[in-house]
């Protein structure tokens, strides 16, 4: 089997795997590159592979630095199948639409700009067309299903605990007789999570590939809740407003979740809760939809007839009129608006209108990639450029890393620990250098795996043990040779190759054993 990395090694987006064994050529993940300018400028780079020489698209969850590409990969080739969760499936037909819409007003907006400076426009990454195109290569596949790809080679996706639908994928293969696994953890959740399961037990593979986004922190030790209620306090006694950016998935479910708590004991300040994104509005009807993914604290509100994510005193705006309303309220306001890393969408508007302001408060609650807007912002710049216009930062910035839904090191580590035997090798990926670096000398210092950080582009021949390898050597030729004495029907040849065979296993016991 040969492993290619080809996003997220020393980068945390842009997440694609290119696998080749026993004939068949697949992908897990094809996600969009986000961040500084030389790692977004990869999403415009040729393709490593040819396109339509895939087979199979297996694709972790639907967040954009997973799956952002494919629209991409489909227009420029790709004919085969795109495996995911029923859940995964759901929220990637909202997802990548608005990913072209956003790719499609971008290209609008610096065609505008070139055609000033009398150069010709610019051309989107890919449309909206392309992307309800691609939607028709999605299959859904249950979890804890193995499923068949080619004789051989098996894929099973088990839940990651990290998003709704969020899938691990366990790609088994029987290349040359000799049995081999390989887990891709995509993104890991972290444990006690607000509406989704913990991430499931893997006991063993041979190789791992893991995630890093998290591998040099660990979360606040906080209540979330707890500081949550006082920022919302504290910004309305000042007179202003808060701008929470947040992704349309999972993160804007959980502070409704919150929130939706708050309010039912009585704790809230007398504001209005805004969710500023039609894209939001969709994924929190696909949450709906999909109760069997609920952890048994979230089941448990659904049959009391409680549904969080449903709670009157929420307002969703879709309109454009609708959001460009809100910034002429000064005060009382809770905005939650995209994209999570204020990279494009209408959080920037509201920055653009409240972060000068020293009574608002900016909260931030996922991962702010380096190079980012949001990055800026949490980083400490005094002003940022929006929309081509300076603004100071000056309102009060605050960071609720509770709600991230990735795993930090103790619970990487904690995880890995479950795991009953050694794989051979652990990659480490989708982290910033410092990041993966720092969780790889962990996972050898405190565990004894071997651990290594990808490069981009690197390529890698994965074999199964050299003494299993031995063994199942030995079996394939003694199974041969029995097939021709059967065949003749010698019994006193079948008696000492039954010897041969006892030989082997007892060797292969004592060394099991001894291991």
């Amino acid at each position: 089997m040969r492993l290619n990395f080809y996003g997220a090694a020393r980068t945390v987006t842009g997440a694609c795997f290119h696998v080749e064994v026993s004939g068949t050529r697949l992908l897990i993940d094809c996600g969009l590159f986000q961040g500084p300018r030389e790692i977004r400028e990869r999403n415009f780079q040729p393709f490593p592979f040819s396109p339509a020489s895939l087979d199979y698209v297996l694709l972790t969850h639907a967040h954009i630095d997973h799956c952002g590409l494919i629209p991409r990969l489909c227009k420029e080739g790709f004919k085969g199948k795109i495996l995911a969760t029923g859940a995964t499936v759901d929220l990637a037909g909202v997802l990548l639409p608005d990913a072209a819409h956003i790719q499609e007003m971008e290209a609008e907006r610096k065609s505008r700009k070139a055609q000033r400076a009398g150069k010709p426009p610019v051309e989107p990454l890919y449309t909206v067309a392309d992307a309800y195109d691609a939607l028709r290569f999605f299959q859904k596949i249950a979890y804890d299903t193995e499923i068949p790809l080619s004789p051989g080679v098996s894929a099973t996706f088990l839940d990651a605990g990290h998003i709704l639908g969020a899938a691990m994928i366990l790609l088994r293969s029987g290349e040359a007789g000799m049995p081999m696994s390989v887990l891709f953890t995509g993104d890991l959740g972290r444990p006690g999570q607000r509406l989704v399961k913990d991430p499931a037990v893997v006991a063993h593979a041979d190789y791992l590939v893991i995630e890093s986004t998290y591998g040099n922190r660990q979360h606040p030790q906080v209540e979330e809740i707890a500081v949550l209620h006082d920022v919302l306090w504290r910004t309305y006694r000042r007179g202003g407003n808060v701008i929470i950016p947040a992704f349309a998935v999972e993160r804007t479910q959980d502070l409704l979740y919150d929130l939706n708590k708050l309010w039912q004991v009585g704790k809230m300040p007398p504001v209005t809760v805004y969710i500023d994104s039609p894209l939001a509005v969709a994924v929190t009807d696909i949450f709906n939809r999909h109760g069997e993914c609920y952890d048994s604290e979230a089941r448990s509100l659904l049959k009391c007839g409680e549904n969080p994510l449903n709670s009157g005193f929420v307002k969703f705006s879709v309109k454009p009129e609708e959001s460009r309303a809100l910034n002429e309220i000064k005060s009382g306001l809770v905005i939650i608006a995209g994209s999570g890393m204020c990279e494009a969408g209408r959080v920037r508007h509201h920055l653009k209108h409240n972060l000068w302001r020293p009574e608002c408060t900016v909260v931030f609650v996922g991962y702010q990639a380096q190079g980012t807007l949001g990055r800026r912002i949490l980083d400490g710049d005094k002003s940022v450029k929006i929309f081509d216009e300076e603004v100071a930062v000056r309102a009060e910035i605050v960071e609720l890393m509770g709600y991230s839904a990735h795993a930090d090191q103790p619970a990487l580590l904690n995880w890995l620990k479950k795991m009953n035997q050694a794989p051979r090798q652990v990659f480490v990926v989708h982290g910033e250098p410092e990041a993966a670096e720092t969780l790889r000398l962990m996972i050898e210092e405190k565990l004894g795996f071997n651990a290594v950080v990808p490069d981009y582009s690197s390529s890698w021949l994965l074999t199964v043990d050299p003494d299993k390898a031995a063994l199942y050597e030995a079996y394939r030729r003694l199974g041969e040779r029995l097939r021709v004495i059967l065949q003749a029907g010698d019994p006193a040849a079948i008696a000492a190759v039954t010897r041969q065979i006892e030989a082997v296993a007892a060797d292969s016991g004592a060394g099991a054993a001894a291991g």
